[in-house]
This record gives structure tokens, sequence and C-alpha cells, in this order.
């Protein structure tokens, strides 16, 4: 089963953008504020990140190379700009994306002195390390998790957490609180999967949406919080066509 949609929206919006934060605070004891602050991918984790950095005062840019979130990074109120554009810019750098590469040698010449870079998406592809160390004129550990590059003209650039995921590197990974969910999607879709091995032929099925929003209801018990219920007549009025325009 692929991931369902309460664990992948929880897991990687509110999980990651507190992990990562807490694994770049860890690591490199900077403040956020004032900084530009790079969100390399705008899918469920670079949401989390974009909107964790902006609350503690971080000026958030997003680079993407797909449209549609793109726009929607641009609605929610973010610069959005090119990764060509945002090196020359920021002071962090964080990828999100799942793919590799995303930051190369062209945006390492581009970046300022003391830019901080950092994964949070996927193995420790994101970021061309192999580019950058046969480049580098120096490299050195500066700190736990932090390595200093020096390129042509003196210029440094730092790496978390040799690239790797740095929420799980220098912090502690996702919360508990968020993580029950995900436990919980896991367990009840090995569940269904065992009531339903007869009737289910070979394939990757999502978590049904009746087990998805009872594991959302669970959480919302557990939280103390109440929400409203649809009446016999407001269910009757959204299956009808009878009504409305």
């Amino acid at each position: 089963m692929n991931d369902a949609k309460t664990k992948h929206f929880f897991d990687n919006r509110y999980g990651t953008g507190q992990s990562t934060i807490d694994g770049i605070l860890r690591a490199t004891n900077r403040l956020l504020a004032g900084s530009k602050f790079v969100v390399l991918g705008y899918g469920w984790c670079g949401r989390g990140l974009a909107t964790r950095a902006r609350g503690m005062g971080a000026h958030v840019i997003v680079t993407e190379v797909d449209p549609l979130p793109a726009l929607e990074a641009h609605m929610d109120g973010f610069q959005v700009m090119s990764a060509a554009e945002a090196a020359r810019v920021g002071d962090f750098f964080v990828t999100v994306t799942g793919n590799l590469s995303v930051i190369r040698m062209e945006h390492f010449r581009a970046m300022k002195d003391g830019a901080i870079i950092a994964n949070s998406g996927h193995f420790n592809v994101e970021i061309d390390l192999d580019a950058l160390k046969a480049e580098a004129k120096a490299e050195r550990e500066i700190r736990a998790f932090v390595q200093e590059y020096t390129l042509e003209g003196g210029k440094r650039v730092f790496v978390l957490g040799e690239g790797r995921l740095i929420n799980l590197a220098a912090a502690e990974g996702h919360p508990a609180s968020v993580m029950d969910m995900s436990f919980a999607n896991q367990a009840l879709g090995l569940e269904y999967l065992q009531a339903h091995a007869k009737e289910l032929s070979p394939d990757v099925y999502p978590i049904p949406a009746p087990v998805d929003a009872e594991i959302a209801r669970l959480k919302l018990e557990a939280l103390g919080v109440r929400i409203d219920t649809l009446t016999p007549e407001q269910v009757a009025y959204l299956a009808s066509w009878h009504q409305g325009t």
C-alpha cells in the first residue's frame, strides 16, 4: 500500500517541517530570523518546511519545476524563483524534492560566502557532493554535522549532515504525535489487506478512505477536538442534483 493522505500530509508537512528546522538549528546554532531561506521543492515536505521557516522569521524563497506547486507557493505568499536565481541570494538551502543533483556545481559557484546547505527530502543524492568535493580547494569539519568546503577565491559553503536527511542526522526525526498516525496507517493497512486478500489482485492500493477518516477521527478524539456531523437533510442535499446551480 502507498502512503495514505492523512499519513502523507501529517508526516511530511508537520513532521518534516519541524524536524528539519530542529536539525538545522542543532547543527549550526544559527538564527533563522531575517535570513533568506531557500526551499527547493514545494511538495508536502516543502510546504511544511517553508511554513515553519517563515514562522521563525525567515524570508522564504521556493524553487520548483512543476508550474502547479510553483503557483501554489506564490499564492501562499512565498517568493518563487529558479534555483539559479535563488543560489545568488540564499543564506540557507534545503532540498526536499526526492530527486538527484538538485543543487549542482553551478549553484555552489553562485552562492554567497557562508551559505548553508542541507537535505531533507531523499538520500544524499539531492546535493551533488561529488562535484563539490572535486572542485573544492579545501574541506574540513568545523563542528558536528557541519562540513566546510572552500572554493576558488576563498568562498566557503557549508554542507550539513553529509547531505543526508538532516532531520535524522542532526535531530530526532518526526515527533511521536505525528508518527502515531503513520503507524496507525501501516497497521490498519495491513489489516485491510489481510481481510480483503482474496478479492485483491496484485497491485498498489491507497489506504481506503474510511480507514483514513477513522484514523483522523481517532486522532481528533485523542486531542480532545470535536467537529460537526452532517444532518440527514445535508447528506441528502449533497447527493442530489435537484437544487443549486
